[in-house]
């Protein structure tokens, strides 16, 4: 006989994991106990060696699903003669690191259940057992117990209770458990609050009213989403009208993965996305125009963003409606999503005609997730439901730090001896609602894992809403420039200590000599990085109205080529875009520098170029221009680009720049003589990514990252990929947070860590 104490961190609770190991104890003939703590799980084991061999085989390689183990650690203890194996209560002293699990889309087995006649949940909205339900949208506290959850008030019934309690059974432990006797339920509401219809009558009425052509605001999983019927070209556009959102492309929800295959292609990488227990929105390429869908969902885009439900409620919806439903985020503009069901109807007047509600209370927003497939790998465009808040692993992470992200797409992290947890989307922090559910997040991570904040990290931005917040909480403070956390962030996903070429190509981040950078070549190692290089400078007139405005970025594009000769240029689209007045003045603040900040963003060359060739002046939405020239050049190859230089600074001190003006007079040279701008757009990639192979060999570190918001472009991340390899290169790319400002905290977080390593 031998006694063993294990003990386990990672994903193991709400998971399963509990009558996983009880019911193996029984097969291998094991005595002893388990319980969750607030550090993950532990279990004393008594039995024969081969007996206990044969359990910590079986425990190590038969896991549940959604389990992770990340810490095992099992040492020798005295035998105490257990007679059985329990399952003990759970213990909520001691250190909280115990990883909060996502909201996980409903399983087939519930599935089955809702939509069996015979079943007790026929047709129930908030179904789950351990294998699904939410998570991190009801949990208040570690450990996860239902007591710290926000089903407390709902008082099971015996039968509920009885499945709680059976380790046998699918729904031991799994914290939402409930049924139509003593769970949360539906209703439908008018634009008043006004109560129309209950439980299964309210679904029934609201797929009516779906039919019949209105906008219904539905409660989920992480917050409310607007619906309305997919193929009703009125209401879809009513939808964008109220909503104010002319262009940007709306998800839409459809009722199976073969009704996505009916209007889409897909891959075998996003189909099993799609199906996924995370359940994300997945951009997938539309089939034939997707017709018999409006085609206002996503006018002059290639792809659609395709989701399936992902809990109980939007499936049975579904099922009554019987096709596709557009389901787009319940907010106005970049502000959080609504999860409130008083707050809906104050936020949303004007919008939804309707609302179906419940009464299980969402503790956090949380948005769904946004994902597109690269070279075969998911890769993130927003980070959120079913994947937040899972930690990154981070080598040499130090406990207690802070990290409060960038201004747009901000996220949050945290960090805990086995590495980064990283917050839910929370927006751009524009907006007091924005700023108040980013302080919210960063209390809640604090008090689900009772941490201290010993440091916070944050950007060098000074006036960033992030950065004025870090300078508040009065603790040590860390500033990490904007783009080394974007290198540093794909560093630390692949594990990668340095030195690496980090290509950081975005829209705008506050630089080190006060210009705005965006087109950077770094040299970065450790928690340090030098700037080897970047795009030529050129000037923004209006600043950030430039973000709104393309074609503002053009005319820096023209102005600096021309030497302010803008009068060269009068046949150009992006110059007849303007006034007589407009231009006057631009010219005036061009000519004398006022308010014309100097950029090197890759960001802004791509909205200039799109403007230039008269793909887009005006944008509704962030990367509208770049993301119509990226369309433009994904409908034909070339194996030629346009002509750039390389500018070496007389000081060895100062970095090298891409000079892109021969880029710019090649582009307006075919726009004169006729050259498709299909052709022109292909050729504009092409030679952005020899750009980047060139600068590779020039700098000639094996390793290189590509980050920032620019390589969310498929084909721009694709071709440089393959470029890289071409020449011998390591490249790697985001796979697990965002390229975009989402992933700039988890390299906040591994630069300061790497510091406080070595003492800076």
């Amino acid at each position: 006989m031998n006694a063993i104490l294990i003990r386990i961190r990672g994903t193991v609770q709400g998971v399963g994991f509990r009558p996983f190991v009880y019911r193996l104890a029984h097969d291998c003939a094991i005595k002893g106990w388990i319980q969750n703590t607030s550090e993950g799980v532990i279990l004393e084991a008594e039995a024969l060696v081969p007996q206990l061999e044969i359990f910590i085989r079986r425990l190590k390689t038969e896991l549940p699903p959604h389990c992770v183990l990340e810490q095992f650690i099992q040492q020798e203890i005295p035998i105490k003669g257990f007679k059985s194996f329990e399952i003990l209560p759970s213990d909520s002293k001691g250190e909280q690191t115990a990883f909060v699990l996502p909201d996980i889309a409903t399983c087939p087995q519930c599935l089955k259940e809702v939509f069996d006649p015979k079943d007790r949940r026929y047709l129930y909205p908030f179904t789950n057992c351990t294998h699904c339900g939410p998570r991190y949208s009801i949990i208040e506290a570690l450990p996860y117990d239902r007591a710290n959850t926000s089903m407390k008030n709902f008082i099971m019934c015996p039968i509920c209770q009885n499945e709680y309690d059976d380790p046998l059974n699918r729904r031991f432990h799994a914290q939402p458990n409930a049924c139509f006797v003593c769970g949360p339920s539906v209703e439908l509401w008018d634009h008043q609050g006004r109560e129309i219809a209950l439980r299964e009558k309210a679904l029934e009425k609201t797929a009516e009213l779906l039919k019949q052509g209105h906008i219904v605001a539905v409660k989920g999983l992480g917050g409310f989403h607007l619906m309305a019927d997919a193929a009703n070209e009125e209401s879809v556009g009513l939808l964008r009208q109220r909503k104010n959102r002319p262009h940007k492309p709306l998800a839409v929800m459809f009722p199976s993965i073969e009704a996505i295959e009916e209007f889409c292609d897909i891959t075998a990488v996003e189909r099993n996305l799609l199906v996924s227990p995370q359940a994300p929105i997945v951009l997938v390429l539309k089939k034939g125009g997707m017709v018999g869908l409006s085609s206002l969902i996503s006018p002059g885009n290639l792809y659609v963003g395709a989701m399936l439900g992902c809990m109980p409620l939007q499936h049975i919806l579904l099922k009554l409606f019987g096709k596709a439903l557009v389901a787009t985020s319940a907010n106005i503009s970049d502000e959080p999503i609504c999860i409130d069901n008083q707050e809906a109807l104050l936020r949303l007047e004007g919008i939804a005609d309707y609302f179906l509600v419940h009464n299980r209370p969402i503790v956090r927003q949380v948005d769904d997730s946004l994902i597109q497939e690269i070279i075969g790998k998911a890769s993130f465009l927003r980070r959120s439901r079913g994947f937040a808040p899972l930690p990154v692993k981070l080598d040499h992470s130090s406990i207690g730090i802070l990290a409060v992200g960038a201004h747009q797409k901000n996220t949050v992290a945290l960090s805990l001896d086995q590495g980064a947890v990283i917050s839910q989307h929370i927006g751009d922090l524009d907006s007091q609602e924005s700023v108040e559910v980013f302080e919210r997040t960063i209390e809640s991570l604090r008090q689900i894992y009772s941490s201290a904040i010993s440091e916070v990290v944050c950007d060098k931005h000074p006036d960033y809403t992030s950065s004025r917040y870090a300078k508040e909480l009065g603790v040590a403070i860390v500033h990490v420039q904007h783009h080394h956390a974007h290198a540093a962030s794909c560093m630390a996903e692949h594990g990668i200590e340095g030195p690496v070429l980090g290509i950081c190509f975005d829209g705008t981040g506050y630089g080190e000599d006060k210009t705005i950078w965006g087109g950077e070549f770094l040299q970065c190692e450790g928690g340090d990085f030098i700037r080897l290089g970047h795009l030529k400078l050129f000037p923004l007139p209006g600043s950030e109205a430039a973000v709104q405005e393309p074609r503002r970025s053009a005319l820096g594009l023209l102005y600096e080529v021309s030497n302010g000769k803008l009068e060269d240029f009068e046949d150009l689209d992006c110059i007849k875009s303007f006034s007589i007045q407009e231009l006057r003045i631009i010219k005036q603040m061009l000519d004398q520098r006022i308010n014309t900040p100097l950029t090197s963003s890759m960001g802004r060359l791509f909205d200039g170029i799109s403007s230039l060739m008269g793909l887009c002046h005006q944008s509704s939405f962030e990367g509208q221009g770049a993301m119509a020239l990226e369309f433009q050049a994904r409908t034909i190859s070339v194996n030629n680009g346009y002509p750039y230089g390389i500018l070496d600074s007389s000081s060895l001190k100062k970095a090298f720049s891409m000079d892109w003006t021969g880029i710019v007079r090649g582009i307006i040279e075919d726009l004169r003589v006729g050259i498709a701008k299909a052709e022109i757009a292909a050729k504009f990639h092409f030679t952005i990514v020899e750009m980047i192979v060139d600068v590779a060999l020039r700098v000639g570190e094996n390793k290189v990252v590509l980050t920032g918001g620019c390589f969310q472009n498929k084909i721009l991340t694709e071709m440089a990929v393959e470029g890289l390899k071409k020449e011998g290169f390591m490249p790697y790319w985001h796979t697990q947070v965002p390229p975009n400002d989402g992933g700039i905290a988890l390299g906040q977080l591994m630069v300061a860590s790497r510091r406080k390593m070595i003492g800076v």
